[in-house]
Parts: structure tokens; sequence; C-alpha cells
């Protein structure tokens, strides 16, 4: 995939030098083109039509995220931390002051089981959504209240719970049987 500034930049390359027509190009007409320059300062190279090749490389990796696609709704992607040991599954969000709307956990477990959560020492309210390995939502607990103990959880065996801020699964109308989608998330590894 050819990212949306290079393709900019050769499609600038070619208007420059595009006075005649673009099957009558010749190689003094590229080569009469400005040179673009990288932010070092050493010339792009470009390929015989004048378009700029430096940025023709496939996109860096995207970091994890989950993609919700509720129905009839566009799909909501989350970038996600990921919990997939035991420690750091039980720490999860606490101590925590913020996050961002679109930012969230996935907690990953090894196999689909009845999943239960707190709220100790987690000091934003959160929503959490518990996922069958299916990947689709099995229920969802909203606004969980910070600071206390008692245990959250929705009948029925989840492998997944996302955890994102309160109040975000009613602004982008998820619910249970909501599909979901995981991008570079790796398996719980106990």
């Amino acid at each position: 995939m050819i990212s949306r500034r290079g393709l900019l930049l050769g499609v600038a390359s070619v208007a420059v030098c595009a006075s005649t027509p673009f099957t009558s190009l010749r190689a003094q007409d590229v080569c009469a083109m400005p040179r673009l320059l990288t932010p070092t300062g050493s010339p792009l190279p470009r390929t015989g039509f004048g378009l700029v090749v430096a940025d023709a490389r496939p996109e860096p990796a995207q970091g994890p995220a989950v993609v919700l696609h509720p129905e009839g709704h566009p799909p909501v992607r989350v970038r996600v931390e990921v919990a997939r040991t035991p420690r750091v599954r039980e720490r999860g969000l606490m101590f925590r002051r913020e996050m961002a709307d679109d930012a969230g956990m996935i907690f990953v477990f090894p196999v689909s089981e009845h999943q239960a959560f707190w709220m100790h020492n987690t000091y934003i309210p959160l929503d959490m959504m518990f996922i069958r390995s299916d990947r689709t939502v099995l229920g969802i607990v909203e606004n969980a209240t910070p600071e206390t103990d008692t245990v959250r959880e929705v009948p029925g065996d989840s492998q997944y719970v996302l955890e994102v801020v309160g109040g975000f699964s009613r602004r982008h109308h998820i619910t249970a049987g909501t599909r979901v989608e995981f991008v570079n998330i790796p398996a719980a590894t106990e």
C-alpha cells in the first residue's frame, strides 16, 4: 500500500511537468521538474514519469486495536493495551486518572469461562464489554463506579473483556451481540 503522502507527492510531481499531455512526456520534461527533498535534505528518487517513490513502502504496522461493529452504525475503533498475563490482568487500569475516549484495555484469557471484575483502585468509571470466544459481545457492565469492590460480571462465559471509558457503549450503540474484530491482539500467555 502506498502512503497518502507518497501518492500526493507523486501526483504533485506529475502536475508540475504536465504542461503537455501525459502521453507525450519526454525524459527532459521529467528531468526539468523541481527536485523534492527528504527531511534530511537528500533528493527523493523518481520513476520515469516523475512519480516520487520514496514513500511507496507499506504503511507501518498498526498498534493493537479492537474494532466494534454495532448493527446499523459505523464501526468504532479502540486503541488498546493488551492484558494477557495474570499479573497485567490483575493490575488492569488501576491508578489511571484519565483515559482517551478512543482508548481502552483488552483482557485476553487463555480459555472462555465466567469472568468477574472489580474497580478496586480504579479512579475512572468504566464500561466493561464481556466478549465470547466467537468475538461477539456477551454483555456489558456500564459505568462501573470507581474505587468499589463490588463484583462486575454478566451471565455466561467470555474469553475477552474490553474496558473503555464509562458511557462509551451507549454513545456508540454497542449491545449484546455486537461483532468484534481484533487487530494485532496476541493470545494470552497463561
